[in-house]
């Protein structure tokens, strides 16, 4: 298949129609809907159909898109042996936790926009940790706790962060310098966990300890887990750099517990065929750069 019918089939699905599909691509209208009956007749498949006043990819355009993108940017890094990083227009798609999310996203953003002002950073929530998504381009890199078991998902690890205790500033527990383990455990407790799990491995240093904590609420991530905390009485453990950068905004105070927590690696993963391309390189560089 003509790589330029590609590059039509990628602008129709990214624009959902011919008129923006041809603007987009500096092509007439008619030689748009020309190369759109090559990709039916190629594919066998219709790519858009008429809904209302618009049109509608097909369940087959939906499911190709990405794999078309990554042909699409493998192509061009064949051919793009230097890249003007201050030129680059470009949308990069992140998976992440909204957790990592608010202490990352500012500072990736600011340093992105400072080099590159034509580049978007597109952060997404997470919903599985399969490396499919990174596979077949529909994320450009993903940013979390863990590693992708797999010989073409490459990774490296961003930082380590630890967990730490936080309550509402004007808890009785706030007035504690450094609270104990009994102290901790006099209050009712937050648990943040994607999967809804209420223990963690505070509770395994508790039991050795002959203690035991209440968890009242679960909830899905660390972001919520001190918004709750801000409005109650309860107590939460979070990551240092989110309790770091949002506590005293959301009027929280933070301390360390005293225990032997293990530490969370949070690695930046990425495909292998992005390896090499230069304006991906660079994305991870600054990135790396921006967190120190």
């Amino acid at each position: 298949m003509d790589l330029n019918l590609l590059r039509v089939f990628d602008a129709l699905l990214r624009e959902g129609s011919v008129t923006a599909a041809a603007e987009r691509l500096n092509l007439s209208i008619p030689a748009t809907s020309r190369a759109l009956g090559r990709l039916r007749r190629a594919m066998n498949d219709p790519i858009l159909v008429r809904a209302g006043r618009g049109m509608a990819p097909t369940p087959f355009a939906l499911r190709t898109a990405p794999r078309v993108r990554s042909l699409l940017e493998e192509a061009s890094a064949l051919i793009s042996t230097e890249v003007a990083i201050a030129d680059l227009e470009r949308t990069f798609t992140i998976r992440i936790n909204d957790g990592v999310a608010a202490t990352l996203a500012t500072a990736a953003a600011e340093a992105t926009a400072a080099a590159a002002p034509g580049v978007t950073l597109r952060f997404v929530a997470e919903g599985t940790e399969s490396a499919e998504a990174l596979r077949d381009g529909s994320i450009d890199l993903d940013i979390g706790v863990g590693e992708h078991a797999a010989p073409d998902i490459h990774s490296a690890v961003l930082y380590r962060e630890r967990l730490v205790a936080a309550v509402r500033a004007d808890s009785p527990l706030g007035k504690h310098r450094r609270p104990t383990l009994a102290q901790l455990c006099r209050y009712p407790h937050v648990s943040a966990s994607r999967r809804g799990r209420a223990r963690g491995p505070l509770d395994d240093v508790l039991a050795a300890a002959g203690l035991q904590r209440r968890v009242a609420a679960v909830v899905p991530t660390s972001a919520v887990a001190a918004l709750v905390v801000s409005t109650s009485d309860y107590v939460g453990l979070l990551p240092q750099r989110l309790a770091e950068r949002h506590g005293p905004a959301l009027g929280l105070r933070w301390f360390p517990v005293p225990a032997e927590l293990p530490e969370v690696e949070v690695r930046l993963s990425w495909h292998a065929r992005l390896d090499a391309d230069p304006p991906q390189r660079w994305l991870r560089e600054t990135i790396t750069t921006a967190l120190r």
